[in-house]
């Protein structure tokens, strides 16, 4: 399988890094509105991409997250008078609803990033503390 690599700006031969096996990480949705055909491209992308893997015999491990709090789903739950945490279950059953419509497969893995939000805070420190990156006054 050719793949473009945008670092290299050219096609190059997809390798495992590990023999047999591949892991594989899409950004999800930020689960605020319904899905459009961006959302559908990117899964049907990588729908095709984990089942051509595996029909060649790999062991896939693909995930995909759920943005599941940010200032868009605040904004949402307040128009509709709802709870952030509800605003994001129903985007994303409608996401699932959308994708098997679809025939998309579903991820391995799908961590949400209300799971994580230490983690985020600590890596972010972490930037900031070697010089990665930096704080803003917001």
């Amino acid at each position: 399988m050719q793949l473009y690599n945008t670092m290299t700006r050219s096609k190059q031969t997809f390798t495992p890094a590990v023999e047999g096996r591949v892991n594989m990480y899409v950004c999800g949705i930020t689960a605020y509105d319904y899905c459009h055909i961006g959302h559908a491209r990117s899964a049907v992308v990588f729908d095709v991409m984990v089942r051509y893997l595996r029909s060649k015999g790999l062991e896939v491990r693909f995930a995909r997250n759920f943005t599941d709090v940010d200032d868009k789903i605040i904004k949402r739950a307040q128009q509709e008078n709802s709870t952030s945490e509800a605003v994001a279950e129903k985007y994303i059953a409608a996401f699932y609803e959308d994708m098997d419509r679809l025939g998309i497969l579903r991820a391995d893995l799908e961590p949400r990033a209300t799971g994580y939000i230490q983690e985020m805070v600590q890596l972010a420190k972490h930037l900031i503390d070697t010089g990665y990156a930096y704080a803003t006054p917001s």
